[in-house]
């Protein structure tokens, strides 16, 4: 009797804990992803007074790559990786220094027409506060991992409106195939906290509730079915890309905010070829398509190529905007070819591309009701789970570590960085 009683006021402590120091990480992250949002509402409205804004990109940049290069390298690239690849390499030790220096890097490069995306920031953001926080106060090893996972979870909850598929996401994304369920507790704290915060200061969120009927058929579901399969090759065909930009920017031996002009120069030519849609977070896109709006057919594609060359040429963002871009554009598209639904399509394409290239089909299910209802989450999961498979042992994340096989007939070593693991077929 007497270790039972011990084993439970063992386990309230640490609830209680764990409860106390989420909510702290909550109210911190969120009030920061607030400021950071809305400055970057402000620079981007500001920018977009004026018709060729674009025009600045290879100084914006140039200026991003810069200031990362002199104030913080590690807060180079799309910021979620960076903090996975502290978690699993570092012990969660991420500089105080990212956080300001990712904040002004990003808000230049989205502002003047960067394709990247801004969850990326605000999970390097609440990573990066939750990792000083745990610093200052002396943490072990294993408590400041579990504080900078709910930084990840409070961010992500924050920058989207989604508390649920946040937390989930910020332990998720860690391992393919693999959840750390003791990190569940603080993770959704931290995310309802961040999200009630920055909405008490004046973020406002998308949400798009479907409210068309679905007439469930034989034919509907195979289309369902195969809408996920092809949200998986899209997904891959989005990593290869990031992969073949990062190839291409490691071939051109030239100074790194150098090569920010170059990719700049290359941006402004897709813009004046054919729009400036596929530059910045690309927001409205989303929502026309969302909307039942028809796109061209190679949306998807150009989308993928504007961020792998803003991302891999100096400039600094989050990959999950362009994400949904891709994924919603990607449906829009498949809709249109096949004479369905294009708002239904474009809402599974939004959350299947982040399922597939991101290796989070939990996350991106519950991220699918929490934006668009309930009525969508059978259809949702089929397609998360199926686009997760199709996409195979790949993500836009490489410092993820590799829990499980996709298939028993694919030989694959487990327990490393996806970067590092190759498929024996």
């Amino acid at each position: 009797m007497k270790r039972r009683i011990k084993e439970q006021s063992i386990i309230f402590y640490s609830v209680a804990k764990w409860v106390f120091l989420s909510v702290i990480v909550g109210c911190l992250v969120g009030a920061s992803t607030a400021i950071f949002l809305k400055a970057l509402n402000w620079s981007s409205d500001t920018a977009g007074l004026h018709t060729h804004y674009f025009l600045l990109l290879p100084f914006a940049l140039f200026l991003s790559a810069l200031i990362i290069k002199f104030f913080a390298p590690d807060a180079e690239g799309h910021g979620t990786e960076k903090v996975i690849e502290a978690i699993h390499k570092n012990d969660g030790i991420i500089r105080v220094a990212v956080v300001p220096v990712k904040l002004v890097a990003t808000i230049i490069t989205i502002a003047l027409g960067g394709s990247a995306g801004k969850e990326g920031p605000c999970a390097q953001i609440g990573a990066g506060i939750a990792s000083t926080f745990a610093r200052l106060f002396r943490f072990d090893a294993h408590d400041r991992k579990k504080l900078v996972i709910c930084g990840i979870s409070a961010g992500f909850a924050s920058v989207f409106g989604t508390p649920i598929a946040g937390a989930i996401f910020g332990v998720e994304v860690l391992f393919v195939g693999s959840i750390l369920y003791d990190v569940l507790l603080p993770s959704f704290i931290a995310g309802v906290i961040s999200y009630n915060v920055s909405s008490m200061l004046g973020i406002r969120y998308f949400h798009h509730a479907l409210t068309m009927p679905f007439n469930f058929s034989a034919i509907f579901f195979y289309q369902i079915l195969i809408s996920g399969v092809f949200f998986g090759l899209c997904s891959f065909l989005l990593i290869e890309v990031l992969n073949i930009g990062k190839k291409v920017s490691e071939r051109i031996k030239i100074w790194k905010p150098l090569k920010g002009l170059l990719g700049g120069a290359v941006l402004i030519i897709v813009a004046l070829l054919f729009s400036s849609d596929y530059l910045g977070l690309g927001l409205n896109t989303i929502q026309s398509s969302l909307s039942g709006q028809s796109l061209p057919w190679y949306a998807f594609i150009l989308k993928s190529f504007t961020t792998s060359i803003t991302l891999n040429f100096g400039g600094s963002g989050g990959i999950v905007t362009p994400i949904f871009f891709v994924g919603s554009s990607a449906g829009n598209i498949f809709a249109q070819a096949l004479h369905l639904d294009i708002i239904l399509f474009s809402a599974l394409g939004f959350v299947g591309l982040l399922a597939g290239a991101a290796n989070t089909p939990i996350a991106a299910s519950i991220m699918a009701i929490e934006l668009f209802g309930p009525q969508i989450a059978p259809y949702a999961a089929l397609v998360c789970v199926i686009s997760f498979l199709m996409t195979g042992h790949r993500s836009v994340y490489p410092s993820q570590i590799l829990a499980f096989k996709k298939s028993k007939l694919i030989d694959i070593e487990l327990g490393k960085e996806i970067e590092k693991t190759k498929p024996n077929i």
